[in-house]
């Protein structure tokens, strides 16, 4: 035996023991605080109890013996989850400010370390969410000059499709290549051609970096950091990700940094760059670099991702069922007609399509345990003392898909959103942008972003799947983070 072995062994037993009195210790401390929960195992925690691949599920299972607030342990890491549209409207509307923290959950602690809009609390989050809504709404956000931003973007995408001819293809790179434009022309002003090679492999780096978000070895990081952070693996290639976009941002924020005009201002980044030197004087300013570049990475990520996943789940649907897509066909001919743009304004005048994107985000429950929440004070909360800093986990899918919710929760049916005259009709237990004081601050965006470049695709093609229709499989390849669609090919039929 080499004297290495003997060492190793000893080094893990002592990392057992460790993790053994932290358990312990947290257990302890936590013990007549917290919610009760499933019994929790040292080091593990509940993790047996957890399907990784849909981890939303394990714990909606679990609200049905402890009760719609309970504790669940994540290795030697507590949280307190929340299911059911009652408990959720009261934690994060009624205790809004209460729960409106941002817990790192490790692999965000290492990515943000707590900087940026996305994943800060207190007074940072307060002041780059301010800030930051404030910016985007005088670039346009929800305004004309965004929509006619997407409309333009709409026509490049359209071209795209129709050069595929009769050959079938994957949209998804098209897709996120058009909404990852329309944030980059607000945070960068610019859009860049789908085919630059910089502009592919940037979209691809952000597509791999939400996907290994979802990733069995992501969740394993998140349960046992300080050992993953020592081990080689696939859970590195996340971390080497990061680096490269933001190297990318770095130099973005430079070449801005050299040419910024303060008083007419290109960009989000013109803006924040403006606000830095106002407030450099300011001690308790938030606006400084290590901000700008996390929030400007926030934005192109989430600005990128889920608005193209939502567009390629919707084609998925649509191609699966014809019927649904020659309705939407046939409101588009009496609405818009084929000779002018969609524009906003005809939303309302199109409830049926209304509808069913409404029912495309409720479905594919995009987001299925939102982002962590952390709770921002000692809270009393249905009888329970929820102390300061403790990770608070909203359960969106419970709400989303909750049987006594919606009339048939896990199928695709747009009358959850039609009354019996086909009229538009709001449903409040729809949070697919989740509620409260930490509501996705992009809705707004996104909401113009699905109705214009849906529209716009099916007012000049019918989407056929290259396989069987039936054979499309709607649920998500995983859904730990995201809810990922499988991969399928389409054609784009000229209508």
């Amino acid at each position: 035996m080499s004297f290495g072995e003997p060492l190793t062994t000893l080094l893990v037993v002592l990392l057992s023991v460790l993790l053994l009195v932290r358990f312990f210790q947290n257990n302890q401390r936590q013990k007549g605080r917290l919610p009760p929960g499933p019994p929790a195992l040292p080091i593990v925690g509940n993790l047996f109890q957890l399907d990784f691949k849909a981890p939303h599920k394990s714990l909606i299972k679990l609200s049905e013996q402890y009760g719609p607030v309970f504790t669940f342990w994540f290795g030697s890491f507590p949280a307190v989850v929340v299911c059911g549209a009652e408990v959720m409207r009261e934690a994060l509307i009624g205790h809004g400010y209460d729960f409106s923290g941002r817990y790192l959950i490790p692999v965000m602690d290492k990515i943000t370390e707590g900087y940026g809009v996305a994943f800060s609390s207190d007074e940072r989050w307060k002041q780059l969410r301010r800030f930051t809504l404030s910016t985007l709404r005088n670039f346009g956000m929800g305004k004309k000059s965004v929509e006619e931003r997407i409309q333009e973007e709409a026509q490049f995408l359209v071209t795209s499709f129709r050069n595929k001819k009769d050959e079938p293809f994957n949209p998804n790179f098209l897709l996120r290549g058009a909404t990852s434009n329309i944030i980059c022309s607000i945070t960068f002003g610019k859009r860049f051609d789908y085919e630059d090679k910089q502009f592919f492999w940037l979209t691809e780096l952000i597509a791999e970096i939400i996907s290994s978000l979802s990733s069995p070895s992501i969740q394993l990081y998140n349960t046992f950091p300080r050992i993953m952070d020592f081990l080689p693996g696939p859970h590195q290639k996340i971390f080497q990700n990061i680096t490269h976009l933001r190297s990318f941002l770095a130099k973005t924020i430079q070449s801005h940094k050299e040419t910024v005009q303060k008083d007419s201002p290109r960009d989000y980044i013109d803006c924040f760059l403006t606000k830095m030197d106002e407030d450099k004087d300011d001690l308790n300013s938030e606006f400084f670099h290590k901000n700008l570049l996390v929030t400007t990475q926030n934005l192109f990520l989430a600005g990128t991702e889920t608005s193209s996943t939502t567009l390629r789940w919707a084609l998925q649907i649509l191609a699966k069922y014809p019927e649904i897509q020659e309705k939407i066909h046939n409101e588009i001919d009496d609405v818009i007609g084929s000779n002018r743009r969609p524009a906003t304004e005809d939303r309302v005048k199109m409830p049926y399509t209304d509808a069913v994107i409404h029912e495309v985000q409720r479905y594919i429950d995009i987001a299925p345990m939102s982002l962590p929440h952390m709770a921002t004070s000692d809270v009393n909360f249905r009888g329970y003392l929820i102390p300061k800093g403790m990770h608070v986990i909203p359960v969106l899918s419970s709400v989303l898909k909750g049987n006594s919710l919606w009339e048939s929760p896990e199928s695709f049916n747009a009358s959850h959103f039609l009354d019996e005259n086909g009229c538009f009709k709001k449903n409040e237990n729809f949070m697919a942008f989740s509620t409260g004081k930490r509501m996705c601050l992009g809705e707004s965006l996104a909401r113009m972003e699905l109705f214009l470049f849906l529209t716009t695709l099916l007012q000049n093609f019918d989407f056929k799947a290259a396989i069987d229709r039936k054979d499309i499989d709607t649920s998500p390849d995983s859904s730990a983070f995201l809810s990922v669609p499988r991969v399928y090919k389409f054609y784009a039929v000229p209508r």
